[in-house]
């Protein structure tokens, strides 16, 4: 596996299923985009509020510009490792997906909150900017 050499941060695994819970639960209350396309317009239209990336994508080319425009608006990303429970997690049944991004939290607004400190915790540590 390659991997997103565009990602500043590693996640931890307790991060990773904690992001997928908040990634559930908006899925459920709030709204999200699914695939890489919705993902990426997303982004460049700045209303994504989380954006998540698989890290077993292949081609891996599909994904890693996805972390380069989370940071050039600002947006947190996280990388997770493997593309079908990304796709569960956004409800997609028996289906993987790329990417996926948070628009509305829903009900999941706290814990939005709290993964994203996480998240510019872990990549302040990790040498990535936080902001």
């Amino acid at each position: 596996m390659v991997g997103i050499t565009t990602a500043d941060y590693e996640p931890s695994s307790e991060l990773v299923e904690e992001a997928l819970e908040l990634l559930r639960l908006a899925s459920k209350t709030g709204k999200i985009k699914r695939g890489t396309n919705e993902t990426t317009k997303a982004l460049e239209r700045g209303v994504a509020k989380l954006a998540y990336i698989a890290g077993n994508t292949d081609p891996v080319e599909v994904v890693l510009h996805i972390p380069l425009l989370s940071r050039d608006r600002k947006i947190p990303y996280i990388v997770v490792p493997d593309k079908k429970k990304l796709g569960e997690a956004a409800g997609l049944a028996n289906v993987s997906a790329a990417a996926v991004a948070i628009i509305d939290p829903g009900e999941a607004a706290p814990m939005l909150e709290s993964v994203v400190k996480k998240i510019q915790a872990a990549r302040s540590t990790a040498g990535g900017s936080a902001s």
